[in-house]
């Protein structure tokens, strides 16, 4: 009986254990989506910032259009660039989210089978 409350106790202990660390891997995770995102939207408002006092200073309608329709294709190559990086961390945010839960159940099936 002693042993069996023994193993409950590690195996309670190995349970925490592995919810920190999932804690940790989310907020690492979350915390570098954050700045992934605070930079993008960064840069985006600076080029449409750029892109502004560009068109402003256009003389002609050409000009106007080209400088309008260059920063529209940088504008959507940034984004789709950008969705990739995101998909990319919270992809990786679910594997390391999972690695330590992913030992826990490894060992609670080989005891099961036992």
């Amino acid at each position: 009986m002693f042993a069996q409350f023994e193993n409950f106790q590690k195996l309670g202990k190995e349970q925490m254990d592995a919810t920190l660390k999932t804690f940790g891997s989310v907020s690492k995770g979350a915390q570098a989506i954050a700045v992934e995102v605070a930079d993008f939207s960064k840069k985006s408002f600076e080029d449409g910032t750029a892109a502004l006092e560009k068109l402003v200073g256009a003389k002609t309608l050409d000009k106007a259009v080209e400088i309008q329709t260059d920063y529209i294709k940088s504008a959507y190559e940034g984004f789709v660039a950008q969705a990739g990086k995101i998909g990319e961390l919270y992809a990786n945010l679910a594997k390391e989210a999972f690695k330590p839960v992913e030992g826990l159940y490894t060992k609670a099936q080989a005891a099961a089978t036992k």
